[in-house]
């Protein structure tokens, strides 16, 4: 039988991915230092990640806070579209049917848009897209805030799984 590394499959003959290049793992620094960033296939705690774009926002602390920020905000904006009412009850005009085409395809826009990002891996991402959803959840359908009187409802139907 063929020697095979600890990262070769049973039956793949000792074939292993390609290397990646180094456009793929890693991004220069100052003075031509190679500074290499690691794909997570767990969840783990850091500010060290890459969330949504290739190198974003890579070793940075500041631009880190800022995806969550960003991811919050996508969160708890998503849990508005779910639960708002910009058309009149009953309206059945095309203006309106267009208005809530619109609204549902930016919700489920943004929805893949935090998918992505929590595919990070990155603990601090899902922390604050639960965190977005939670406190979006609370303002817009807890009925905390709204009248016994005001209308119930939204524009859209809820999210499908």
């Amino acid at each position: 039988m063929e020697d095979m590394d600890h990262g070769d499959m049973p039956g793949m003959g000792g074939m292993s991915p390609p290397p990646l290049s180094s456009s793929m793992n890693g991004t220069t620094g100052m003075h031509g230092m190679h500074h290499k960033m690691v794909m997570h296939m767990t969840f783990f705690w850091g500010k060290n990640a890459e969330i949504l774009f290739n190198g974003w926002p890579g070793t940075n602390t500041g631009m880190y806070v800022l995806a969550l920020v960003i991811v919050f905000v996508l969160s708890f904006l998503i849990e508005w579209l779910s639960h708002c009412r910009l058309t009149k009850p009953g309206s059945l005009n095309v203006a309106a049917g267009l208005l809530r085409t619109f609204l549902h395809a930016l919700r489920v826009g943004l929805a893949y848009i935090v998918m992505l990002a929590v595919m990070s891996f990155n603990v601090g991402v899902l922390l604050v897209a639960v965190a977005g959803h939670t406190l979006g959840f609370f303002f817009f359908a807890s009925r905390i805030f709204n009248k016994p009187a005001a209308v119930t409802g939204s524009d859209l139907p809820p999210m499908s799984c």
